[in-house]
């Protein structure tokens, strides 16, 4: 062996530290880069003061009501604020928030999704843009509009499906209808999926959109159909995206309020099927009430509103939870 190399090799160069690298980092870092850091951070630390304020204010206005509430606030079904002492709950609101958005959401995210499939998919070039920019409008219209459009053409025209499900479900209790308006928890649900159907379908074809080619014609080179490709690669890839898109949609069927307090004939009380009239939302309370309340029943709809505050909140941490077992197959980490 030539010892002369070996004596004149030079020493490996020392590597600097993480913290050496973070501050040079810094010391290189330019102003616009400062600027837009403080920025930034400043944006997320504004967005969390403001929540906290809003969560403090309605906590606030909240302990005052339920502090003369002679009712149980969470089981009661009633809401007289009037009454000396007043008493209200709400059961029924809890209830009917909950189940219209389930409706709305077992309607309209398969829908969503075999849309945004399509036109992924399958659809023609020239229908993909036409279809997609009918989609965008719908997202568009207004809640008010909505609402009218329900009371005036969905509602008069639900009695065939109604009185379909009666004939062949009616056996269940919970499609059962004794022939009075349609102006139920069905037909806000029915309402609410066509609202929310345009986010998610819009979300989730972006989602798509995103999946590597590679992926899907290493499918394809394997011998897989289209539909095998889509449920082997398509849908496990944005299988985080479509939940996403779905709590976008439900956070709006959760605070839907003008759509709601058209179509449905609100009652303080829960019926067992969802054909027959009544019921009532969090949001539709609200609007219908406040501008008529006394300043004990403001407070008391501010304490609803708190709890419909809480349900988004419980509703969101639980769709990060489920994307934060799926980040394998978030776009992010393709």
């Amino acid at each position: 062996m030539d010892t002369t190399q070996i004596k004149d090799t030079p020493p490996p160069t020392p590597q600097p530290t993480v913290a050496e690298q973070k501050r040079a980092a810094r010391g290189a870092t330019r102003p616009g880069d400062r600027v837009f850091l403080g920025l930034s951070r400043g944006s997320g630390i504004l967005l969390l003061v403001i929540m906290a304020a809003i969560a403090g204010f309605l906590t606030y206005r909240a302990s005052i009501a339920i502090s003369k509430d002679e009712a149980n606030f969470f089981t009661a079904f009633e809401w007289n604020t009037q009454l000396v002492p007043p008493k209200f709950g709400i059961a029924v609101l809890v209830f009917g928030t909950v189940v219209s958005s389930i409706i709305a959401m077992a309607i309209a995210v398969p829908i969503a999704v075999a849309i945004a499939l399509f036109l992924t998919h399958y659809a023609p070039r020239k229908l993909r843009g036409p279809i997609a920019y009918v989609i965008d409008l719908l997202a568009a219209v207004p809640s008010i509009v909505y609402g009218l459009w329900g009371a005036l053409i969905l509602v008069p025209h639900m009695n065939g499906l109604y009185g379909w499900l009666d004939d062949y479900l009616g056996w269940t209790g919970i499609f059962s209808w004794q022939g009075g308006a349609p102006r139920s928890m069905l037909t806000v649900g029915i309402l609410l999926a066509i609202m929310i159907l345009p986010i998610i379908t819009n979300v989730s074809r972006e989602v798509f959109r995103q999946v590597p080619q590679m992926h899907e014609e290493a499918a394809l080179a394997l011998g897989a159909t289209r539909w095998e490709v889509i449920r082997m690669a398509v849908i496990p890839f944005g299988r985080s995206g479509v939940i996403s898109a779905s709590m976008l949609g439900l956070g709006r069927a959760l605070g839907e309020t003008m759509a709601v307090a058209t179509v449905l004939s609100p009652t303080f009380d829960i019926q067992a099927s969802l054909l027959d009239p009544g019921g009532g939302t969090f949001a539709q309370n609200i609007a219908s009430k406040f501008g008529e309340a006394s300043e004990l029943g403001r407070d008391a709809l501010i304490a609803s509103g708190l709890v419909l505050f809480v349900i988004t909140l419980l509703v969101n941490g639980a769709a990060r939870m489920i994307i934060a077992r799926r980040k394998e197959y978030s776009g992010a980490n393709a």
